[in-house]
């Protein structure tokens, strides 16, 4: 079968693998369809740590089952699901007290050691398979696992019904952010990006009137600030200045995937003063299945995220389009 296979970092080619046999436990997936993911990119450039190389990259993924192993009872072939690549130890300290997405032995299906969804076929748990509608193309269930983060995201800022969001950055992750934000009973959303395009696609496309390229811009829609502000560009010196336009007593979640090891510098006193929250937010964590659900509900317009389709011997091409940020939800159909 055809994969993506990244040697070492900055080392990629598309070539000819074995095809994956389902062991004990596991079932084979026939990819139908791949999203790139900025995660993808690090692990291109060797900037994701957790990453062992050789490995066929790929964690947003959906498809059909074509094989089951011995063992495996919830699921047959023909089934359509999504896949929630990330893989918890469950014996470690983090995994014993329910937080298996802080796993000390954390793994993930094409971000860790595990082979992942840019190749025709791959085998995973059936613990990591999530059944789709009908009515849920491929396409769509590739979204599932970034929106599941966007889930955990919610579920670490718990907001209420009639609350304001501030979103910095209008590229993907931003716009499922707001889009789930809308969903959830946000009395007005806003997104910032220094990207033209981008601002015009969210208020022309996704309806999000407020955008602008700088807080200043933005300021009299919340003069007070915004009750959560959210961070989704991965950019450091943004998530330092992003708690400028917190309220008092609101809330920053960082979201974004910023480098390790850089900084970034808050002023304490203002956060001890105006009883501001700062919050991570890693991976997903019970909340792929609600992402399915939420989906399913229309609260996300799964067909205007997903711009571009390649097949699989075109990804380079599909690279060279994220990193200029072309597009939205970029994918790559193997099995085309």
């Amino acid at each position: 079968m055809r994969a993506v296979i990244i040697e070492r970092p900055g080392e990629m080619r598309v070539d000819d693998v074995p095809a994956p046999e389902a062991r004990p436990g596991e079932v084979v997936v026939k990819v139908g369809a791949c999203g790139i993911c900025g995660t993808d990119i690090h692990i291109l450039d060797g900037e994701f740590p957790p990453t062992a190389y050789p490995i066929i990259p790929g964690h947003e993924f959906g498809g059909e089952i074509v094989a089951t192993g011995e063992g495996v009872t919830q699921f047959n072939a023909g089934d359509r699901v999504a896949v929630n690549p990330s893989l918890q130890c469950g014996y470690c300290y983090f995994c014993q007290r329910g937080q298996g997405n802080l796993c000390e032995n954390w793994n993930a299906i094409g971000v860790g050691r595990e082979p992942g969804g840019f190749a025709e076929c791959v085998a995973v748990p059936q613990t990591s398979v999530y059944a789709i509608p009908d009515a849920m193309s491929f396409a769509e269930a590739a979204l599932v696992e970034p929106i599941s983060c966007v889930v955990r995201g919610f579920h670490r800022l718990s907001p209420q019904i009639g609350e304001t969001y501030l979103i910095y950055g209008a590229g993907p992750m931003g716009l499922l952010n707001a889009q789930l934000a809308r969903y959830n009973g946000a009395s007005l959303v806003a997104l910032i990006d220094i990207n033209p395009s981008r601002l015009e696609r969210a208020r022309t496309e996704f309806g999000f009137d407020v955008v602008g390229a700088s807080l200043d811009e933005l300021r009299p829609h919340a003069p007070r600030g915004f009750d959560n502000v959210i961070e989704a560009t991965g950019v450091t010196k943004v998530a330092e200045r992003a708690i400028d336009a917190v309220i008092r007593r609101g809330k920053l979640l960082l979201f974004g995937v910023c480098p390790p090891g850089e900084t970034a510098a808050y002023d304490a006193f203002k956060i001890y003063n105006e009883e501001i929250t700062v919050l991570g937010s890693m991976a997903v964590h019970n909340s792929f299945g609600p992402a399915v659900d939420i989906l399913a509900a229309g609260a996300v317009a799964g067909e205007k995220m997903v711009t571009h389709t390649f097949g699989i011997d075109d990804f380079e091409e599909a690279v060279a389009l994220v990193r200029k940020g072309g597009g939205l939800k970029v994918q790559v159909n193997p099995s085309a």
